[in-house]
């Protein structure tokens, strides 16, 4: 792998994905400039917040410190190991600095791992070097993935709660379509998302719901979208919290069939799931598999 992370651009990915040493699409730069882009100019479902953080450098040296010792990091690698056995093709759908992307590129699967930070990319390439394996490389927007090829994946995945930062309704259907049209028959699908009925065990989580509710109600905002507070170095941005049946709905109708859904604590894996795991977890962990 090239160690002067020089990149190099990318349209398209087959059944059988070229090694390139990073790849990306300077277009989504070009238009995008600074920091200070009219909210018109962003790319589609990606909040303000959000876009602000993907372009900060220290941000994303920092990230990985920031979130060490986050309990639901070791769960959702396994979880996605488990339900990723056989070695094939993998793209890795929000990478961020690559724990997933690397974990299945040291046991042999061919890894394409896909941001729309670039900063975040080349760590993933520093990290792909240092552990001697090759990881292809794609900057572009989630919901804009029209350029990788129907049919080219055996495995897609898509972590800590990246589903839920894609703002609107519209925006996550599309992304999710395209996660259906990348895997091939019988792919599996490995993601996480954040239980909106979590909060209904505190008076201010409660409260959040019942404006959130009555927003909804009047039209100014969707059932479920939230303001996250300035967290681990990462500013407000909006967040979907979904519920169980939200989700499952959503992954059927794209037919994708649920294989498994674990629910998650805030500090690990949710004991007695059994006991009102729809209330009590804090998130998900969900593998789908694509039909047909």
């Amino acid at each position: 792998m090239s160690g002067d992370n020089n990149m190099r651009e990318f349209s398209r990915v087959g059944r059988s994905p070229p090694r390139l040493p990073i790849t990306t699409h300077d277009s989504l730069l070009s238009t995008h400039q600074t920091h200070h882009s009219p909210d018109w100019q962003l790319p589609p479902g990606v909040p303000r917040g959000l876009w602000d953080q993907l372009r900060d450098p220290q941000a994303a040296r920092d990230y990985d410190a920031q979130l060490a010792g986050t309990p639901l990091l070791e769960q959702d690698i396994p979880f996605a190991l488990d339900h990723c056995p056989t070695m094939g093709h993998a793209v890795d759908l929000g990478c961020g600095t690559g724990r997933l992307a690397l974990a299945l590129a040291q046991r042999g699967h061919r890894l394409l791992a896909v941001d729309l930070s670039a900063e975040m990319l080349k760590i993933v390439g520093e990290k792909a070097q240092a552990a001697g394996v090759t990881i292809d490389r794609l900057q572009a927007n989630l919901v804009e993935l029209e350029s990788v090829a129907d049919d080219s994946f055996d495995f897609a995945a898509c972590l800590f709660g990246t589903l839920g930062m894609i703002a609107g309704d519209l925006p996550r259907r599309r992304f999710l379509g395209h996660v259906r049209r990348l895997l091939r028959p019988g792919g599996v699908f490995v993601l996480h998302v954040h239980n909106r009925w979590f909060h209904l065990g505190t008076r201010a989580g409660r409260g959040l719901l019942v404006r959130n509710g009555w927003d909804a109600i009047r039209g100014r905002g969707a059932l479920g979208d939230f303001v996250m507070p300035p967290h681990q170095g990462v500013g407000s941005f909006p967040m979907h919290l979904f519920t169980r049946r939200e989700i499952a709905r959503l992954l059927r109708q794209l037919e994708l069939e649920l294989i498994e859904v674990r629910p998650v604590s805030a500090d690990g894996r949710l004991r007695a799931p059994w006991w009102f795991a729809r209330l009590r977890a804090y998130g998900y962990l969900i593998a789908a598999r694509r039909t047909k």
